[in-house]
């Protein structure tokens, strides 16, 4: 194997690993959503929380550790959906980039 082919490889390789960062960081930064004056990031563990909880209107802290009244309902759902619909757009784009790999 040449040094050139080696070095375009390792250049190949560090792309797809930047580019997977890359992508991590947008769908992270999908997952935020603001919600009766909070914000919150969904994912399983706002689910869970959600879903432990025994009252449809509860105070939690949001990401800025303010207190905030929220119907459970509303924001289990609306967690829910925004999950969703990033992590399908996420796999989507992943499955893109792979194929380009």
């Amino acid at each position: 194997m040449e040094s050139n082919d080696l070095v375009n490889q390792i250049r190949a390789r560090f792309d797809h690993e930047s580019q997977k960062r890359i992508l991590r960081e947008k769908y992270e930064a999908a997952m935020l959503f603001a919600h009766e004056g909070g914000m919150w990031r969904a994912g399983p563990e706002l689910q869970i929380t959600l879903i432990a909880c025994q009252e449809d209107e509860v105070v939690l802290k949001d990401l800025y550790e303010n207190p905030v009244k929220v119907r459970v309902s509303d924001l289990l759902q609306l967690s829910q959906q925004r999950w969703q619909e990033q992590m399908n757009a996420w796999l989507s784009e992943y499955e893109n980039l792979l194929q380009r790999r």
